[in-house]
């Protein structure tokens, strides 16, 4: 896994400032009041900090980004940075300000002044995401970043808020390896073990393979992956921090989708190592969930296949059984991730016993034409269930918009000679396949299905995040399970 950056909190010491080496940094509002920390950087550097604060500069940048003084007189740093943040920040500001300097800090030591802003534990969250970088698969040697010091008044209470959050960043670290993972590294058998060793945080892991998928009825799953060499499997991942019906985290694990015969065209196909995002935020949560010892009962299931065309892969116009018992009319095998989710959802009701489900899949290049790369398609069957989740999305600045299901869009999956079509065509592509999906959750089920094709994978940076793989989902989930579904002494037991 990729080493987080180290944080450490500190009382603020003033007199250590000129000493700091690497980049210093300290927190000043937008009307560049100065406190205690910014008054001392101000004196030592002779005054530069003044003129930055009153220069078109600082007046135009924006809330969460920073301003670089480089070798700044009178301090052994290279470089002074002035970060523009309310004393009052919000989440998403503390956050983006963390991620601002991480970037400008590269892998030099960071020194942050916090100077009475509130936040530090956010901010130091923002610092760890946007500073991660998948090296795995370079030659030489990955350079660790250096640590980054944050001075605050209280050391517990920094400490403390940021105990739960460093969970949550190594959650969503490990998603990003993951996702980040070329396949011929991480197939079916390999993330299957990543998610076995996860047992010494105290989950519990069962490994399904290709003889029990075929006694369960898992047909729909194993048509996917007939054309490959990978054995499929079915992961399921049990954190039991509370009794009760568990809720259910179901996610595709597609390691690698070439579409089958229904092949993909060559430009841009080795993206397609993504396909497992889902799985890969479903493993991050439950990850993020065992190490903060969350107070709830959690379920997660992957399925992992490979989609690979050969003589034996699944043809266009095979007619597949799933475990439920509906025959799907195959008429694209590059629709296959709903095959794959169409079986996990029913084992997983069968099995678990769920509260409520939420299933994560890159599913459709259809919701990158609807929402393009900022948000998620949410599709839910409950009111308060979808309500609960998108409030947790925006709590944690990871965009996410419900979309419809109706009966119109049910009629276009139709079968002709099978029960239903694993494709409606191009028209409302994400919707449709949200309303197959839906044939497989039964009737009195909390349901959520995200469409995450959009959000799974950058081509720019973010805020939180350099390009390429983002994690998105994991402080949604864990947002929603602390919401909803936490039980504590002196919390009510979770709604249903």
């Amino acid at each position: 896994m990729t080493d987080l950056r180290e944080i450490t909190f500190a009382e603020t010491d003033l007199d250590t400032l000129a000493g700091a080496e690497g980049k210093v940094a300290v927190l000043v509002p937008a009307e560049g009041t100065m406190g205690p920390g910014a008054r001392r950087l101000n004196k030592l550097s002779r005054g530069a900090v003044a003129r930055a604060l009153g220069s078109d500069a600082w007046e135009k940048a924006k809330v969460g980004e920073v301003m670089g003084l480089a070798w700044p007189a009178g301090l052994a740093a290279e470089a002074l940075v002035l970060v523009k943040l309310p004393r009052r920040p919000s989440l998403t500001e503390a956050r983006k300000a963390g991620g601002a300097l991480a970037k400008a800090a590269g892998k030099n030591a960071l020194t942050v002044v916090m100077d009475g802003t509130k936040q530090a534990a956010q901010l130091a969250l923002g610092i760890v995401l946007r500073g991660y970088a998948f090296t795995a698969r370079k030659m030489e040697p990955a350079e660790t970043p250096k640590g980054a010091l944050v001075m605050v008044k209280d050391v517990a209470e920094a400490e403390t808020a940021f105990s739960g959050v460093k969970a949550v960043a190594e959650g969503v670290t490990f998603t990003r390896d993951l996702v980040s993972e070329p396949a011929n590294v991480l197939g079916t058998v390999e993330f299957a073990n990543r998610l076995v060793a996860l047992e010494a945080l105290g989950l519990e892991v069962e490994v399904l393979d290709e003889d029990q998928l075929e006694n369960l009825g898992m047909r729909a799953l194993l048509a996917v992956g007939h054309g490959s060499a990978m054995p499929s499997k079915v992961v399921t991942m049990r954190w039991k921090g509370a009794e009760g019906a568990p809720l259910a985290l179901v996610g595709k694990g597609v390691v690698f989708d070439t579409g089958g015969i229904s092949l993909k065209p060559a430009a841009g196909m080795e993206d397609m190592t993504m396909d497992m995002g889902g799985a890969g935020v479903v493993a991050g949560a439950m990850k993020a969930l065992a190490l903060r010892k969350a107070p709830a009962h959690v379920v997660g299931l992957v399925g992992l296949v490979e989609n690979m065309p050969s003589d034996r892969a699944t043809r266009p116009g095979d007619i597949v059984k799933s475990m439920k018992g509906d025959m799907i009319e195959v008429l694209n095998t590059d629709a296959e991730g709903r095959l794959v989710l169409a079986d996990v959802l029913w084992h997983t009701q069968e099995t678990e016993k769920p509260s409520a489900i939420v299933d994560l899949a890159t599913l459709t290049g259809a919701c990158i034409v609807a929402l393009g790369n900022d948000m998620a398609a949410v599709y839910g069957t409950d009111d308060s269930f979808t309500g609960d989740f998108l409030k947790a999305a925006e709590a944690e600045g990871e965009g996410a918009w419900r979309m419809p299901l109706a009966q119109c869009y049910d009629d276009l999956i139709k079968g002709t000679k099978g029960d239903v079509k694993n494709t409606g065509g191009r028209a409302a592509g994400s919707i449709t396949a949200a309303q197959f999906l839906k044939r497989f959750v039964k009737d009195d089920m909390p349901w959520i299905h995200l469409d995450i094709a959009g959000v799974a994978q950058m081509t720019r940076d973010t805020d939180l995040a350099p390009k390429g793989a983002t994690g998105w989902g994991v402080m949604a989930l864990d947002r929603l399970v602390r919401d909803r579904f936490e039980k504590t002494p002196d919390a009510p037991a979770a709604k249903k």
